[in-house]
């Protein structure tokens, strides 16, 4: 091994003398590199290599490379790039070759080697990097594409492009990011034969025999790929991605409309279809010289938003379903959302937006978020009654639902109308017993605003009683808080002391009566110890912080620390896993005044 290591930092010495020769680093920085170039190379000929060992010698390399190039910037130094940088660069390439054929599924580190070439390398190794990188992962379409981008983009080779796609598509014939990036090199390539037309002519070149074909330069290979894909994957949220492809470059009118006609025929039964058809209205020719003035303006987004609006209705007449109205829906608020400063355009939408929602309702084809939207807005405009009204439809519509009985109970919390404490029975009710605690915390809130001291710990009782750990918990720790608020110390006191023996417990039950002791003008060390005892019978297996605060309380100005011994043994003796490990280096942490 000390041989090869040794003609590795010798193969090196012509490069190195070099950068000493020209004045890019000194005799003890050369000195320093061999040094630290002979540690990394043992390591990358022991035995048994890591992949962390050849990433750092590619990464102290690279270090050396861009210092390299700082030093010549900085002397202005542009020469021997052939005696000094090349071999460098040779060398991280055959490390890279190297560290990839050992750890060929490591696709990072794959993606690594084509960054550096990309930066340092020929253009010919990206190619044969991605070569081999697809012979090994031909199961990843991102690296496909990856590869036919760079044929594209850094060799300007739409032919090698259009090769590695169709291989892509060898293996992966119904990926849908293969076919849309392949239609984009097929427009892309014709757009550069089209630039280089207008050159020529502009140039009054002759060309003798060489023609451009004049379907190629409208995109008739484009077409192909498109009629390709739509039979693979017939859907309409696929032909609306080419289209919008197809739509951002200017020669494609043709393909566009061929495009558009087949959304159209194919999939009128499709919801995506109708909103892309409905929002293409929007960007529709304006109306000439009204657009001048605010008002003008306003009014030919009207118009626009009025045709958008005609496209729905005509497609709700034919496919009256819930992911239709939902884009409708979806439509009208985003217009609404947007800002103007003309009232009666702000008014129509907002009008139009509450006739949607009504309609939807009524067809029992609203989803259940668009509730909140509209309680939103008629709570906004001081329309209670309906808001009221929109509130106990949300529940009838999905009475199993915790997110909009909460919404509509809020509401009505808001409003201050209807039977409150019978709707808060009737959702507990419907609602899974599993998924409740909202509604609990919800009941609870409005509770204590508005009922008395009796019926209030009435409420907490009940909840105590509930077969859901979660909920029984929570409402122990929030009995324990209102009892403290309520009626004082004596009163949580007497709360806890009922409740420290009913399983399930909480941790936090136990540690808010310690802060509520602890915040007494005169706190009892007994009564403290009595808590912690406690909570570290439940608790004191897996928490090494509780043992410390308890620790910590006895050397406390209240606390006896003599007492700390003892309470560390105990910890010991009781705490399993990590947790001892976690707590034996806090515990010196806490003696030393670093905790």
């Amino acid at each position: 091994m000390a041989e090869v290591v040794q003609q590795r930092i010798e193969d090196r010495i012509p490069e190195l003398e070099q950068l000493e020769r020209v004045g890019l680093f000194t005799k003890q920085e050369v000195k320093s590199i061999i040094k630290k170039a002979t540690a990394l190379e043992y390591k990358l000929h022991r035995l048994i290599v890591n992949k962390e060992d050849f990433i750092a010698f590619i990464q102290y390399e690279v270090n050396v490379l861009e210092l390299i190039k700082k030093r010549r910037a900085h002397i202005h130094y542009q020469f021997k790039r052939e005696e000094i940088e090349f071999p460098i660069i040779q060398r991280i390439n055959g490390i890279f070759r190297r560290a990839t054929k050992k750890w060929k599924d490591d696709v990072q580190l794959w993606l690594s080697r084509v960054a550096f070439c990309k930066k340092w390398a020929t253009k010919g190794q990206i190619s044969k990097v991605f070569s081999t990188m697809l012979a090994i992962h031909p199961d990843k379409p991102a690296l496909w594409i990856m590869a036919a981008k760079s044929e594209l983009e850094d060799r300007n080779s739409s032919e090698s492009a259009r090769h590695l796609f169709l291989r892509a598509l060898r293996f992966h014939p119904d990926n849908r990011k293969v076919y849309q990036e392949y239609f984009r090199m097929e427009l892309l390539h014709s757009e550069k034969l089209r630039k280089q037309k207008e050159e020529l002519e502009i140039a009054d070149m002759d060309l003798g025999e060489y023609e451009f074909s004049a379907e190629i330069l409208g995109g008739k290979l484009a077409e192909v790929v498109y009629r390709n894909a739509t039979e693979k994957i017939k859907e309409a949220e696929f032909v609306i991605s080419l289209l919008k492809i197809a739509a951002v470059f200017d020669f494609t009118k043709e393909l566009q409309d061929s495009i558009l006609q087949d959304l159209q025929a194919n999939f009128r039964e499709d919801s995506l279809t109708w909103d892309f058809m409905a929002k293409r209205e929007l960007e529709a020719p304006g109306a000439g010289q009204e657009l001048h003035t605010a008002k003008g303006r306003a009014s030919d987004v009207s118009r626009r938003e009025e045709r958008c609006c005609q496209i729905y209705e005509e497609g709700l007449r034919s496919l009256n379903t819930e992911p239709m109205w939902t884009c409708y829906v979806a439509f009208c608020l985003e217009r609404l959302k947007r800002k103007t400063n003309v009232s009666e355009l702000k008014e129509k939408r907002q009008e139009r937006l509450l006739g949607v929602l009504q309609r939807a309702h009524d067809s029992s084809l609203l989803k259940e978020n668009y509730y909140k939207n509209w309680l939103e807005i008629l709570l906004s405009s001081g329309d209670s009654e309906a808001a009221a009204t929109v509130a106990a439809a949300a529940t009838q519509r999905y009475s199993q639902s915790v997110s909009a009985w909460r919404l509509s109970l809020q509401t009505l919390m808001l409003l201050g109308s209807g039977d409150m404490a019978g709707l808060f029975r009737s959702a507990l009710t419907h609602v899974d017993p599993k998924e409740s605690l909202p509604l609990w915390q919800l009941q609870i809130q409005w509770s204590v605003a508005n009922q008395s001291a009796e019926e209030t710990e009435a409420m907490f009782k009940r909840g105590l009683l509930s077969s859901v750990a979660a909920i029984a918990m929570e409402m122990k720790e929030l009995y324990l808080d209102w009892s403290f608020s309520a009626g004082g110390y004596k009163k949580a006191r007497k709360t806890f002391t009922s409740l420290q023996e009913n399983r399930p417990l909480s941790k936090k039950f136990f540690t808010r009566m310690i802060e509520i002791e602890k915040e007494q003008e005169t706190p009892k060390m007994n009564n403290l110890r009595d808590y912690y005892e406690r909570v570290l019978q439940e608790f004191g297996t897996a928490d090494d912080d509780l043992w410390l605060q308890y620790i910590q309380e006895e050397m406390g100005p209240l606390g006896r620390p003599e007492n700390c011994g003892k309470i560390h043994w105990r910890a010991m003796k009781f705490l399993e896993g990590e947790s001892v490990e976690r707590f034996v280096s806090k515990y010196a942490l806490l003696q030393t005044g670093h905790l």
